[in-house]
């Protein structure tokens, strides 16, 4: 994939005038640094050699200047390093947000494919990589930059020779540290892969240990995970014997370049052709021309970890959606329910078989329509397309003669309400949920909608009523509890079309009734499709399409389908 620079340098426009004087300080910092081991040079070489007797004022006025310099180097230092940070982070916070909010609004086809963990793992570790990046990139080059060829500049001055000797060494430990730059940034890669699937693994177990534990199957997700963590740790041992190789290695050259500049620098002390004022000065500087070869591993790591996650980034940032609005779309107002299929065919992916094909029907505003068929026989995907939250692969749906493709999709879901089998609550308290349907919702209104949903006398008995929380997915509530706030969201909202995806089959003959009786309600003066488990609940039903072989085999009222004693008369024998 190619870098897209121009987006990358986008991320600090809004911090430009910050950005800017972070790298100033951080310029300011590194050129006082090469200030330092000049005062001592010149405190030993000219003060305390030429002129002892005269060199304590001097030596006091230059240590006060040095004094002077280390105030400004400590100010410069702690601003380009905490406000640097702070940049890095709210960049970071910028690109969080907008990646999740893209992700928020791909299509379910997208989620289907793809593990939370990854995801996760992706708007969290991803983008904590590049907030380094933001921050240590150019603020690590500057002061590097400026430190090695400033001392190398400075040391060319004092003994060009003793810079030669040096400079003959530099190459190759830089030829040495990028050869195995490569192998800590491979396997740290590695280590980055594994991490997320251990996250992935782990928030797939969580989230299913009711699950686990009703099945006893501890050891089962003991063993994945286990599974999981060795080939991490495999990857841990890669990343520390290929630092191990590279860090020791870049040691060792320090410490060569050392000893040569001491037994070089010694020898021709003896022979008078270098002073001890000026090998002093070269060990000092010596430091700065390799401490940015000796951080050139982690530099190249954050470099190529920061500029993949951006790859990475950009890459989710350019994933479509394949619910997509057309640019004249206009806004579904005044609903009154109507739904129509005119040949509506739909394929998961291009080349699969269909799951729904040559589907069409028309359902007047306000009419009671049952689906029925088989498990797996697409009830639930036609439901879905209604809302399009997946698209048609042919045909059309038109909600009171509109095509849905033609209409904005936030106009067209917020008239239609669903309520499902498997209710999805958030963590937090009962009013929260409920709202939930209508976020600008009154307490008193929320209050009406649970009277109407039957929900009000139980929530009253909560410790704290409606603001009692009921944890992560309101696990604190029973089945019917769940699905009485459920459709209390759903009266909230208000919605002109009624979707009920199996919404009592997973409860207790006694909660179904309760369920029912509000379900009536909520149904009442719109126009709802249900899809029907247990076929004596839609007897009642305006009409009832009965879905088979990915087709409408039938259609009409229950006294009919019996009578004409098909699929629907074979389901209700059976079910």
């Amino acid at each position: 994939m190619k870098f897209n620079i121009k987006k990358f340098i986008s991320y600090y426009k809004p911090y430009r005038w910050l950005f800017v004087k972070v790298l100033l300080c951080a310029l300011v910092a590194a050129s006082i640094t090469l200030i330092y081991p000049l005062g001592i040079r010149y405190i030993t070489k000219v003060l305390l050699v030429q002129n002892p007797p005269g060199a304590v004022r001097p030596i006091l006025l230059i240590g006060l200047g040095l004094l002077g310099l280390l105030v400004i180097q400590t100010f410069c230092g702690g601003y380009f390093d905490y406000q640097g940070h702070v940049m890095g982070a709210k960049m970071e916070s910028d690109m969080r947000k907008e990646l999740f909010t893209h992700l928020e609004n791909l299509s379910f086809h997208y989620f289907d494919n793809h593990r939370v963990g990854e995801l996760m793992s992706r708007i969290t570790h991803d983008t904590l990589m590049l907030a380094e990046l933001y921050h240590h990139g150019p603020e690590d080059l500057i002061i590097y930059c400026v430190k090695f060829f400033g001392a190398m500049g400075i040391m060319l001055t004092i003994n060009w020779k003793m810079t030669l000797v040096m400079l003959t060494i530099l190459p190759i430990m830089c030829g040495y540290v990028l050869f195995f730059s490569k192998s800590v940034h491979r396997a740290a890669k590695q280590g980055y892969e594994r991490i997320s699937d251990i996250n992935a693994q782990i928030e797939e177990t969580f989230n299913g240990i009711r699950m686990v534990q009703s099945f006893t199957n501890e050891e089962v997700e003991k063993q994945k995970f286990e599974q999981e963590n060795h080939r991490f740790l495999k990857a841990r041992k890669r990343i520390y014997g290929s630092e191990m190789l590279c860090y020791q290695g870049i040691d060792t050259f320090v410490e060569l370049m050392s000893i040569l500049i001491v037994v070089i620098g010694g020898i021709w002390i003896t022979k008078g052709t270098m002073d001890l004022a000026d090998l002093m000065t070269f060990i000092l500087y010596a430091g700065y021309l390799t401490d940015p070869i000796r951080q050139l591993t982690r530099i190249i790591a954050q470099y190529q970890d920061g500029l993949a996650g951006f790859n990475r980034f950009i890459e989710l940032l350019n994933t479509q959606s394949e619910i997509k609005e057309v640019k004249n779309a206009v806004e579904l107002t005044d609903v009154k329910g109507q739904i129509t299929f005119e040949d509506v065919s739909f394929a998961y992916e291009k080349d699969q078989e269909n799951i729904l094909d040559s589907i069409s029907f028309d359902i007047p505003s306000g009419e009671y329509t049952a689906l029925v068929g088989h498990s797996g026989g697409g009830k639930t995907t036609l439901c879905s397309l209604i809302s399009r939250f997946y698209d048609i692969s042919d045909g059309r749906i038109l909600i009171d003669g509109k095509d849905i493709r033609e209409v904005t999709i936030e106009s067209l879901r917020r008239n239609i309400g669903i309520v499902q089998q498997d209710v999805y609550l958030f963590s937090g308290t009962i009013i929260d949920n409920i709202r939930y349907g209508l976020m600008e919702a009154s307490e008193e209104e929320i209050i009406q909608a649970a009277k109407k949903a039957n929900a009000h006398e139980f929530i009253m008995a909560m410790p704290k009523g409606y603001h009692t929380h009921i944890g992560q997915k309101g696990i604190k509530l029973s089945g019917g509890q769940k699905q009485r706030i459920s459709i209390a969201r759903a009266f909230l909202k208000d919605p002109a079309i009624l979707i009920l995806d199996e919404a009592t089959s997973a409860l207790d003959s006694e909660s179904e009734k309760v369920i029912q009786g509000s379900l009536e309600k909520l149904a009442k003066g719109r126009t709802t499709l249900v899809i029907a488990h247990r076929l004596s609940t839609i007897k009642n039903a305006s009409r009832i399409l009965v879905i088979d072989d990915h087709r409408i085999a039938e259609m009409g009222t229950h006294a009919q389908l019996i009578h004409k004693n098909g699929v629907y008369a074979h389901l209700y024998q059976t079910i």
